[in-house]
């Protein structure tokens, strides 16, 4: 994230505060490891050590996205004309389900690739198997 976005969004980022003993560290630095983790697609515990922890990360993301943050910052971004709200939303047009997910039973191509995997299947499987070939000596 380069200075000058950092300039933007740091400010509509709460601060945190550190629990107990333990000291609060930099937003920025988790914002960058939150942002990596949703651009690679990466699990959070396969995240680049230099983000910190891939726990505190994770903990910090949830507890943001439960507080709203996340929800106020695209509505501030989009207030100052920074950024459009369509831009960050996902649909069916994006992303194509799978034909089982709308309720497909199949059609002649469906049947067609059964039948080949049968043939297949068919041809691959020896007459008599090892089973039968116990079975018939004892």
């Amino acid at each position: 994230m380069s200075d000058e976005e950092w300039a933007i969004i740091g400010v509509l980022l709460p601060s945190e505060r550190g629990r107990k003993a333990r000291p609060s560290h930099d937003n920025r630095r988790f914002l960058n490891g939150m942002l990596h983790v949703l651009r690679v697609g990466c699990p959070w515990r396969d995240m680049h050590e230099r983000y910190g922890k891939w726990n505190s990360v994770y903990v910090r993301f949830r507890r943001w996205a439960e507080h709203g943050v996340w929800d106020a910052m695209l509505a501030t971004l989009v207030d100052l004309g920074l950024t459009d709200d369509w831009q960050h939303m996902i649909d069916s047009t994006i992303v194509r389900g799978h034909s089982q997910a709308a309720g497909a039973k199949g059609g002649p191509v469906r049947k067609a690739l059964v039948e080949a995997a049968a043939a297949l299947r068919a041809k691959s499987t020896p007459a008599v198997t090892v089973r039968d070939a116990l079975l018939a000596s004892s």
